[in-house]
């Protein structure tokens, strides 16, 4: 039996386990820190989300431990006559918890919530590397119908 999942909004308590998750893939291990104690950098940037009101880290857990994550965001728009867009981003879950359908229900959630603040669509990015995670959101709906691109700054 798959245990239940806790789908709830992130502490401060939680950013080990979050930074942790970040750096558990090879593109992760290239461009983050999970060493203790974190980088300052890292309280920082969760304190700014958590001060914005359209900004959420959401997290999956599991008998206390966190095991899932992503960024949600709502996007204000005067596109589509004025609808927000929900931005899902940062999504992780934990290697030992893949493939007994907590990422559906991550994106269940999210998708959910979009709904209920009237968001006209739900949207996300992934790297062209990451073909395993593209599969999995085509089979969640998403459709790769722009292209995206990035420039470091």
């Amino acid at each position: 039996m798959t245990p239940t999942m806790l789908i709830r909004t992130a502490t401060a308590e939680d950013l080990p386990a979050l930074v942790t998750m970040l750096a558990d893939d090879i593109l992760g291990q290239q461009r983050e820190d999970a060493s203790l104690p974190l980088n300052q950098a890292y309280k920082d940037a969760f304190d700014a989300i958590e001060a914005d009101p359209y900004n959420d880290i959401i997290v999956g857990e599991i008998d206390g431990t966190v095991m899932a994550m992503m960024q949600f965001t709502v996007i204000p728009s005067i596109s589509f006559k004025g609808r927000s867009r929900a931005q899902i981003e940062s999504v992780r879950v934990a290697a030992d918890y893949r493939g007994h359908g907590y990422g559906r229900q991550m994106f269940q959630w999210a998708i959910e919530e979009g709904r209920r603040r009237n968001c006209h669509l739900a949207q996300l990015s992934t790297n062209a590397a990451r073909k395993d995670a593209a599969r999995f959101y085509e089979d969640l709906g998403f459709t790769a119908s722009h292209v995206g691109m990035k420039r470091v700054l």
